[in-house]
């Protein structure tokens, strides 16, 4: 097993790709979209949760936020797919995919570029706080500057 990425890998790809985009350490793992709003004292829907699904066998990267759920009948159906074949990736496969532990999880800078799909009420917001690429890290950057490094599909996918 490969060495997972941190927020160090996420930096350089950030300075790699000059994006605008910020680490923001944190005092504690935040663990949840409630304990992340908390501890950066924003509102829950301006932070941002990446998601890795498995569509038959291709992983597929979801961004979505808040507390809103992922509606699979609704992403299948995008995907052109059965629900059956439209799970949530297992911890490991999404580390091995993306290569950071669920939880720490950044929208881009993975070691497989993974087809990205955005939900149309992430999409609108100016800004959003991600997954920082450690459990005890988080990003903020703009909505703008994520569909663009990202080249996400906009979709509406929420339930």
């Amino acid at each position: 097993m490969t060495t997972p990425l941190n927020s160090h890998n996420l930096q350089s790809f950030i300075n790699t790709h000059r994006l605008a985009a910020v680490i923001l350490p944190m005092d504690a793992h935040t663990a949840t979209v409630e304990d992340a709003a908390m501890a950066l004292g924003v509102d829950a829907d301006r932070v941002i949760k990446s998601l890795v699904f498995m569509a038959g066998d291709q992983p597929i990267l979801v961004i979505n936020n808040g507390l809103a759920r992922v509606d699979r009948k609704k992403l299948a159906a995008y995907l052109g797919m059965n629900r059956k074949r439209v799970k949530f990736a297992r911890a490991e496969k999404a580390l091995e995919v993306s290569g950071y532990v669920v939880g720490s999880m950044p929208p881009f800078g993975h070691r497989e570029n993974l087809r990205t799909i955005v939900d149309a009420a992430t999409a609108g917001i100016a800004t959003v706080y991600g997954g920082g690429g450690s459990v005890d890290a988080m990003m903020r950057l703009s909505s703008s500057e994520l569909l663009k490094v990202t080249h996400a599909e906009v979709v509406d996918i929420s339930e």
